[in-house]
């Protein structure tokens, strides 16, 4: 996949769309502030959430330990029982997607602010997919310790507006 549009950076985190979308109580506690973490989410609703293209993340900022839903592994095209680490992870997203994350990340890390942006990722199989990213900082006292929050498959979102622009 090409991708025939910039990147838009969101600067608000657009959680009342999915939880509106969905109907999923933990993502209405989401879009309060109330990001559960990915280990919360297990059972009937960790399955719904990745059959939507949605999973949860949290990036433990000690250590770079990232936690999963089975919504992200199934985005990134990895089997859950494979072990993940940051580096390997980030070496997935195309050259200016990462480029664009790592900044907003950093940003958010020193400003304690949450950040939303779409991104370029390739499937160690090959595919490229289009991933909305919406990070939020947890906080002890006035330091940022983890980064959590949601990952969402906009693939279709973005091959629906390619097929529009062909075909107008």
């Amino acid at each position: 996949m090409k991708l025939r549009t910039p990147l838009p950076l969101y600067h608000s985190w657009p959680l009342f769309e999915a939880a509106e979308r969905l109907a999923v109580p933990m993502l209405r506690s989401c879009a309060e502030g109330a990001v559960p973490s990915p280990l919360a989410v297990a059972g009937a609703t960790g399955r719904a959430l990745a059959a939507l293209g949605i999973g949860l993340w949290e990036c433990n900022l000690a250590d770079d330990h990232l936690t999963w839903s089975q919504g992200v592994y199934d985005l990134f095209g990895l089997p859950p029982d494979r072990p993940i680490d940051r580096a390997m992870t980030v070496s997935l997203y195309r050259e200016g997607s990462r480029a664009a994350m790592e900044q907003l990340r950093s940003h958010a890390i020193r400003f304690r602010r949450g950040f939303t942006v779409d991104v370029e990722i390739r499937q160690p199989g090959g595919d490229e997919r289009m991933m909305r990213l919406s990070a939020l900082p947890v906080l002890e006292g006035r330091k940022v310790v983890r980064l959590r929050g949601l990952k969402i498959d906009v693939t279709a979102d973005y091959d629906a507006g390619a097929a529009r622009t062909v075909a107008a």
